[in-house]
């Protein structure tokens, strides 16, 4: 069965024009390509409910995609024509290896096409090695940014890492998955997750329950994490068992986490006698990332009284440490997300 988008979708039409003929800019800079896709069971999915998927690439991009069986051809501006079909066969190999294209997926290929490195995410290394991944038991993470590359390629070779950047980035989230993913292999014998218990602009008063009643909600993100890798009755079990750990940093004093892949979420609202306190419990085999957005601070006393950009400012270079800054470009929730922080920021700015 055939598919074919209108030549002029409205976004794209000339603005002077009648409507009834395509703007088409640069004309001798234009191409057509044709994509032939061997596994044809998952072209369902790879054109998504009513080829929404393939919208989303039109409309992004700027092309025209029509299809016939398994056969794509992509015509428009030379440049998004090849973006493009690159887009497309990194989500054709997604579905290969079992992963889910969601509009999602599909806004960060886009947005990743346009770095020289697409390819060897999707492809491997010209030497064989596999793509860049994570892998844990409930589902396989590939990185949907430039920096989320950078980020987890940190998260194997550094000691302690700084991720710093934005809400939506995918910091926490993938720390939790490298964690997992470590932790199910056996190279760690604990996780242990942890965040200061900070208001964040809200006066919540005296909370019910029992101390973990207490302080569960403060660290509800991180289980989110947790059980969206692994499934609930492991994190159950694991729990109990204490393999698994999530407590305000309050509790960390005093212990020397070994054998441990730890992560402090919300970093920016630690202060510095917290942060030191913190990074010094850092024992043999271990690993530690640290989390943080630095301007958005709800400490009283501001920027200033954050421990996440002064322990940055002293560790910054040394041998074992990495820092890996997110920008709004990297934000990989709904693109309505990334337009906020850039509008907040802006302000800001």
């Amino acid at each position: 069965m055939a598919r074919k988008f209108p030549r002029a979708p409205e976004a794209h039409r000339d603005p002077g024009s009648s409507g009834m003929e395509p703007h088409r800019p640069d004309l001798h800079r234009r191409a057509r390509v044709e994509v032939e896709f061997d596994e044809q069971t998952v072209l369902g999915a790879l054109f998504g409910q009513f080829d929404q998927n393939l919208v989303q690439i039109e409309n992004r991009l700027g092309v025209y995609i029509s299809a016939r069986g398994n056969r794509v051809q992509i015509e428009g501006p030379d440049d998004s024509v090849a973006r493009a079909r690159d887009v497309l066969k990194g989500m054709h190999q997604r579905l290969l290896t079992g992963q889910e294209v969601d509009a999602g997926a599909v806004e960060a290929l886009i947005m990743m096409s346009n770095e020289p490195t697409l390819e060897g995410i999707i492809t491997g290394a010209p030497d064989g090695a596999p793509p860049i991944m994570i892998r844990t038991r409930k589902k396989t993470i590939v990185p949907r940014s430039a920096t989320q590359i950078e980020y987890m390629r940190a998260l194997v070779k550094e000691d302690v890492i700084f991720a710093l950047g934005p809400a939506g980035t995918g910091k926490t989230y993938l720390a939790v998955a490298q964690a997992v993913a470590q932790l199910i292999s056996g190279s760690v014998q604990r996780l242990i997750l942890s965040r200061p218990a900070v208001e964040a602009g809200e006066r919540l008063g005296f909370l019910p329950g029992d101390m973990k009643e207490k302080v569960d909600p403060y660290l509800r993100p991180l289980y989110d994490a947790l059980y969206d890798c692994m499934p609930p009755e492991q994190v159950e079990r694991r729990l109990a068992s204490g393999e698994i750990e999530i407590a305000p940093i309050a509790f960390m004093r005093g212990r020397t986490l070994a054998d441990a892949f730890v992560i402090l979420d919300e970093a920016q609202n630690t202060t510095p006698a917290q942060m030191k306190m913190f990074l010094t419990r850092f024992g043999q085999n271990s690993r530690m990332v640290i989390c943080g957005d630095p301007k958005q601070v709800d400490l009283p006393g501001g920027v200033n009284a954050s421990g996440l950009a002064d322990a940055v400012g002293r560790l910054e270079g040394i041998e074992g440490i990495g820092t890996v800054r997110f920008s709004t470009a990297d934000v990989v929730r709904h693109p309505i997300v990334g337009r906020i922080v850039e509008a907040y920021e802006g302000t800001n700015a």
